[in-house]
């Protein structure tokens, strides 16, 4: 079981690690997207985003200061999901089960990672 754990981590925050990153790689075309969604200062939420999960990510991955990147990633998956995911607003049905899949997703994600909490600290191996 240590070592499922240990994979779990290491699977869901490079997840976020990567998702984190390419909001830095594709900042034009996820400023576009965001923008075309309704968000408040596109550009700087994209990278504000992205380092919200490059470092929630990392905590998990690392073990360290899991609370607080278990915050990030719970923030960020829940503000996103209800501003960027509002599938039930889209008339196109390819659309509209493309944003409802990510909406789902996200939901996912958001209740596996509320579920670290309950893991007791300090995780196997961790770094702290």
């Amino acid at each position: 079981m240590v070592y499922l754990f240990l994979l779990g981590r290491i699977l869901l925050g490079g997840y976020f690690i990567m998702s984190g990153l390419n909001h830095f790689r594709h900042l034009g075309m996820l400023t576009g997207y965001a923008q075309s969604k309704g968000v408040p200062m596109p550009r700087e939420s994209v990278l504000l985003t992205g380092l919200m999960m490059v470092l929630g990510g990392l905590g998990i991955f690392l073990g360290i200061y899991i609370q607080l990147s278990v915050l990030l990633l719970a923030v960020f998956l829940f503000v996103t999901t209800l501003q960027m995911h509002q599938y039930w607003k889209i008339a196109d049905q390819n659309a509209r089960m493309g944003e409802e899949i990510n909406f789902k997703k996200n939901l996912a994600l958001l209740g596996a990672v509320l579920m670290l909490l309950a893991v007791p600290l300090p995780w196997v191996a961790a770094l702290f």
